[in-house]
């Protein structure tokens, strides 16, 4: 019977055009960033206790009738370089910056710098969390786009998005512009 109603299921969903959209999603950005407490506060998880991650991360959530199959890798330096290997058939990068952490803007920038002109992020949208705005030092998200030189990216969308990963606030903003983007995206297919 599961079989049969699982098929029933799946017509059901043809007939309302309700067929989720995959997506793979990688998120990176340098360590301490805060990029695992941005992947658990979208998974709706205690954002308290976070610990550095030492490898990578998979969550699957579903956002705005989409499937998205989130990467989550670490940061430190020794990781960095394995980035890469991961890049591949990635839908949307989103790269997380600790906006209250300006001795490492110019790191932070060298490294996406890199990952953009990456073959496999080839006209992939970017969406970049300036992070941490909670925090009283941190530098506005209009200032980190000037710095990191955002302007220039003409090959891809791309967006800028202040947020404080603990708190939640400005992350359903980066998630709307994630489904924005990538609806455009398809009808222009």
């Amino acid at each position: 019977l599961s079989c049969c109603s699982q098929g029933f299921f799946s017509v059901l969903q043809k007939l309302k055009g309700t067929t989720e959209q995959e997506l793979r999603i990688v998120l990176l950005g340098l360590d301490n960033a805060g990029k695992t407490t941005l992947l658990k506060q979208l998974s709706s998880e205690d954002v308290n206790t976070i610990t550095p991650t030492q490898g990578f991360n998979i969550k699957s959530l579903t956002s705005h009738g989409m499937k998205l199959n989130v990467w989550d890798i670490g940061g430190q330096r020794k990781i960095r370089p394995f980035w890469k290997k991961y890049l591949e058939n990635t839908d949307l990068l989103i790269y997380v910056i600790d906006s209250a952490d300006k001795k490492r803007f110019e790191e932070t920038g060298l490294e996406l710098s890199e990952l953009i002109v990456d073959e496999n992020l080839k006209g992939v949208p970017v969406l970049i969390f300036a992070n941490k705005q909670d925090l009283a030092t941190a530098s506005p998200a209009s200032e980190i786009a000037e710095g990191l030189n955002l302007h220039t990216y003409r090959d891809r969308a791309w967006q800028i998005q202040a947020c404080s990963a603990f708190s939640g606030e400005g992350v359903q903003d980066g998630m709307n512009w994630i489904s924005d983007t990538i609806v455009n995206r398809k009808k222009a297919d």
